[in-house]
């Protein structure tokens, strides 16, 4: 459900509809239980309330950030593995140079055939949360077989032929960790402790009484607001290549990768 949400609406439309509507419950239920119990406008509980709201606040307020520093660190190494995988892709490309122009143009068509299908297949599919290594399994392992049927005849090939090798290991490496992050998600417990805490703070709010309506209902709309926008970043993090927020397969289309893609 998460995946189809952030796949189909922009972040501004799940800003305003987390924000907003966690707003507008937190104030109906201000309003509700005001009118129900109006003893509440005298605030003769509110030094409990207060106590237990810090508390609550503060235990929340870590847990939050816990789990969005988290989240966030996730989305920032799966960036890292992805320009990582390409550059190494893109060194082969270069490394190819040095070989007899046959041996090349099979690294070539193996390169090609890799970086598209890791755009046009593997990327929808690691979208929608169902990665594949079979998308990309035959052109890596061409690459693979071009590089162990060639022998080097000079210094200088096998100087590029190492690297070359090298490189492609770490292209498998990187893969391998890259459809890794595309099965991650938030644990459910960290789940439960970043929506169901929500659930208990917010409501602690329509407790603590002011006798102006306006400026408990702003009160309450300030703490509604600011837990309702860091549970959207909790969401948009999670899935580090859906939504809007994603990370972008473009390192696999550019420098020595995108005369792979003007053919």
């Amino acid at each position: 459900m998460s995946l189809w949400l952030l796949n189909h609406f922009s972040t501004f439309t799940l800003a305003v509809v987390s924000v907003g509507g966690t707003v507008a419950l937190a104030v109906a239920g201000s309003v509700l239980l005001r009118r129900r119990y109006p003893s509440l406008a005298r605030g003769e509980h509110n030094d409990m309330v207060g106590v237990t709201l810090g508390m609550f606040g503060a235990i929340y307020g870590i847990i939050l950030a816990f789990v969005i520093v988290t989240l966030w660190t996730q989305l920032d190494s799966t960036q890292t593995i992805v320009a990582s995988e390409a550059t190494d892709a893109a060194l082969i490309a270069r490394d190819a140079a040095a070989f007899p122009p046959g041996v090349r143009a099979d690294l070539d068509t193996a390169l090609s055939g890799y970086v598209h299908a890791v755009v046009e297949d593997q990327w929808p599919r690691m979208r929608a949360g169902q990665p594949s290594y079979g998308a990309t399994e035959t052109h890596l392992k061409s690459a693979f077989e071009v590089l162990q049927a060639y022998d080097p005849k000079s210094p200088r090939e096998e100087v590029f032929y190492e690297e070359a090798v090298t490189h492609l290991n770490d292209v498998a490496a990187q893969r391998r960790a890259r459809l890794n992050m595309a099965e991650q998600e938030l644990p459910p417990l960290l789940q439960a402790l970043a929506f169901g805490g929500a659930l208990v703070l917010v409501p602690l709010t329509f407790l603590y009484g002011m006798r102006r309506l306006r400026i408990q209902l702003l009160f309450v709309a300030s703490v509604a607001g600011l837990i309702g926008f860091s549970l959207l970043l909790v969401f948009v993090l999670d899935r580090p290549f859906a939504g809007e927020l994603s990370v972008s397969p473009a390192p696999y289309q550019e420098g020595a990768l995108a005369q792979y893609w003007e053919r």
